[in-house]
């Protein structure tokens, strides 16, 4: 089986799907690889680092595609690209279905066979191939490190024969996976770390992180928990207690972090104009979801904002911001993937197409869409059919006007419903 490696050519994506160490184990597999030239580049990865893994060096991604059998991206192809695929080749990358239905239908037309990345069902065989998790993690990291770099204090108390430095004070909204290691960064620099997040719990997750887990009522949050871990729809009350009590909590922050996201949706508004307004002169936000519409009001992908002296960043790709370590990462859970897919014995794809993990994230196969969120409905009966009975929707609410599901996730996308994101 051959694979190509594609240079990323979206604005801003500084990742590679493949690394010299993963290029080695591929060829383990008795797979041949070819690397589009400068494919590795923006993440410190040189041609001849490839070469010497064992890898061919294409000049062009129509060179690097011809014969080949699976196509390894970061992010979706181009028209261009996908012009190059043979019919019948197979693709993986984060390929962002919800954002862009119509691309499904191009890799429908070409024949591709599709593979999203980012629809990674979360089970335990999958969770080596998690991409969302692992640059999840990476994104919550760097969002503390950027905060750090636009604040104009130091985080941890300092000591001095001049005076006490006071420790700052940071506020993580989203206890996910980029949530935890915002507020494990936080603490390593010396920050006095608060939490918050709609599944209660995450409490236990956020203190073993040495943090304190804020809610305005932790019984009524504890007794609207299902067994699974899940958020239920709270009451009007809580929601406008809970709002009120977030507001004057924002206030008196110095850093807040914002991580949620709902698959398929606009990201959930959890600072307002008025919050930020509130917080002191020289306060920064980070919004991890800016890309997906944003939790902060104001802020802009790729932009910092300053409001009346509050900096709201908002970084696009934050991942990629991170190149080596996030291609190292992203590169292991694709090999992980395509390991899945391979025969040991013989080198080659044997796709069970049947297997939990590749129904979930396959979008397209021979000419059509067939994954089940994607795929066209049937006809609708000549008999209305049964009314669904729906007995929770479950879903809580963060702020003032705003209700998201047990479906919130942190940034990047994790969209997996889970307690432990």
């Amino acid at each position: 089986m051959k694979i190509a490696v594609l240079k990323e050519r979206q604005d801003g994506e500084t990742r590679v799907a493949a690394t010299p160490e993963t290029v080695k184990k591929f060829k383990a597999l008795g797979c041949d690889v070819c690397v589009e030239t400068g494919a590795g580049i923006t993440a410190s990865f040189t041609d001849a680092q490839y070469e010497e893994a064992g890898a061919q060096i294409a000049h062009s991604a129509s060179d690097a595609c011809q014969n080949a059998e699976l196509i390894l991206k970061v992010r979706k192809p181009d028209a261009g690209e996908l012009s190059n695929f043979a019919n019948g080749a197979k693709l993986a990358a984060i390929l962002a279905p919800h954002a862009d239905k119509d691309s499904l239908s191009a890799y429908a037309s070409a024949g591709v066979d599709a593979f999203a990345m980012d629809l990674m069902p979360r089970i335990t065989r999958a969770q080596s191939m998690d991409v969302l998790s692992s640059q999840s993690n990476l994104a919550g990291y760097k969002a503390v490190v950027d905060a750090a770099g636009a604040f104009g204090k130091a985080l941890p108390m300092m000591m001095t024969a001049a005076g006490t430095v006071s420790p700052a004070k940071v506020f993580v909204m989203g206890a996910g996976v980029a949530g935890l290691q915002a507020i494990a960064t936080a603490r390593r620099l010396g920050g006095v770390v608060t939490a918050t997040d709609v599944r209660y719990a995450a409490k236990e997750q956020v203190e073993s992180l040495g943090a304190k887990f804020v809610v305005v009522d932790e019984e009524a949050m504890k007794e609207s928990e299902t067994e699974g871990g899940y958020a239920k729809e709270m009451s009007k009350d809580f929601q406008e207690r809970q709002a009120e009590f977030v507001a004057k909590h924002i206030a008196k922050q110095d850093i807040v972090i914002t991580t949620a996201l709902i698959p398929g949706r606009p990201a959930p508004l959890l600072v307002n104009a008025d919050m930020v307004a509130s917080m002191k002169p020289g306060s920064i936000l980070v919004d991890l979801a800016v890309e997906q519409g944003g939790n902060v009001e104001g802020s802009i992908p790729g932009e910092t904002v300053d409001k009346n002296g509050v900096k709201i960043i908002g970084h696009r790709n934050v991942p990629g911001r991170l190149p080596t370590d996030a291609s190292a990462l992203y590169a292991k859970n694709l090999l992980n993937f395509v390991t899945l897919l391979t025969d040991k014995e013989t080198g080659k794809l044997a796709i069970d197409w049947d297997d939990d993990i590749v129904k979930g994230v396959a979008l397209t196969r021979d000419g059509q869409i067939i994954h089940p969120n994607f795929a066209e409905a049937p006809p609708a009966p000549s008999q209305p059919a049964e009314p669904e009975i729906v007995e929770n929707d479950n879903t809580e609410t963060v702020s003032g006007d705003t209700s998201i599901t047990d479906d919130i996730i942190d940034a990047d996308g994790d969209g997996n419903k889970e307690t432990n994101q």
